[in-house]
């Protein structure tokens, strides 16, 4: 699998010329271009279009270009698949899939990737993200996890997953209502640990209040406490939140490398030493995993 920085993933609607400069000019690390929710159906064909035209005809930069596809039951989704990879594919890396339900629905864009690629003597293979956001993609969402070679991400959408799930809004006008705690924490969580197990990224879904940024702060540290390594942003002004939460912080590299070095150095010393300490901090194997992450992640960062 290819290692991708996801700290942002930006959604900029494929139908508009101005939002896809700007998100190409922003600082996310991934920009997906969206030809479903955020393009009306009439506008479709016309959408794929410029959607293409900007992968080819745009400068980029570093960052992963994405395209999230219609829905794979939809008379778009086949045109989007092919249409892209036939005309774009150089400048595309990676496939979002949206409403997944089962394996199958993943097997679906795999199989079409599988035959445009050698179809058209591709060497680079397209990564795919899948969206979990129906109850039947979330109560399969281990065998989702790992059902396809090309999978890199998963993605909490708890918009949708909120009309699947039969989710009251009233909670959200009125306090009273409210529910006690995360509604969406076990959602989060089970999503999370589908993707650690099976070596992919968990990236945090949209937060819809874009002038929110303390909310969006928020939100946003509590899924990278949980595990995740992105969110979602759906404008431009949340793509530095999501870069800074979701980047290790200067004192946690020095606390993490301290720690490694003196897990090292402890291991060094023989005599079945088996940890090691530093600022009265023990560490040991298990511990040092956590540590050895933050000194990869800070690594992934600063490419």
């Amino acid at each position: 699998m290819n290692v991708r920085l996801r700290r942002s993933e930006l959604a900029t609607p494929g139908s508009s010329e101005k939002m896809i400069q700007k998100a190409a000019a922003s600082d996310a690390d991934l920009v997906f271009l969206d030809l479903e929710d955020a393009v009306a159906p009439p506008q479709k064909e016309a959408a794929r279009e410029l959607t293409i035209e900007a992968l080819n005809g745009l400068d980029w930069g570093r960052k992963v270009r994405a395209v999230r596809i219609n829905a794979i039951n939809t008379v778009w989704a086949l045109d989007d698949i092919v249409q892209t990879v036939e005309r774009a594919a150089a400048n595309v890396d990676v496939i979002i899939i949206p409403k997944v339900k089962a394996p199958r629905d993943v097997w679906f864009v795999e199989t079409l990737l599988d035959q445009l690629e050698a179809k058209l003597g591709l060497a680079k293979r397209i990564g795919l993200e899948v969206l979990i956001e129906e109850v039947e993609a979330l109560s399969r969402v281990d065998e989702i996890a790992a059902c396809s070679p090309r999978l890199e991400a998963l993605i909490l959408g708890v918009g949708d997953l909120s009309a699947s799930q039969g989710v009251r809004m009233g909670h959200l006008g009125d306090p009273s209502l409210r529910y006690p705690g995360d509604i969406w924490h076990y959602a989060r969580v089970r999503m999370i640990v589908a993707a650690r197990a099976n070596g992919l990224d968990a990236i945090d879904g949209p937060f819809p209040d874009y002038r929110d940024a303390d909310a969006y702060r928020r939100e946003a540290t509590h899924g990278s406490t949980l595990g995740c390594v992105g969110k979602w942003a759906i404008h431009p002004d949340q793509v530095p939140i999501a870069n800074e939460v979701f980047a290790p912080t200067e004192k946690e590299i020095a606390l993490a490398k301290r720690m490694v070095d003196a897990y090292n150095a402890a291991q060094r010393g023989g005599a079945g030493a088996g940890a090691g300490s530093a600022s009265g901090v023990l560490v040991d194997a298990a511990t040092v995993r956590i540590f050895q992450a933050v000194l990869e992640r800070a690594e992934l960062t600063r490419r």
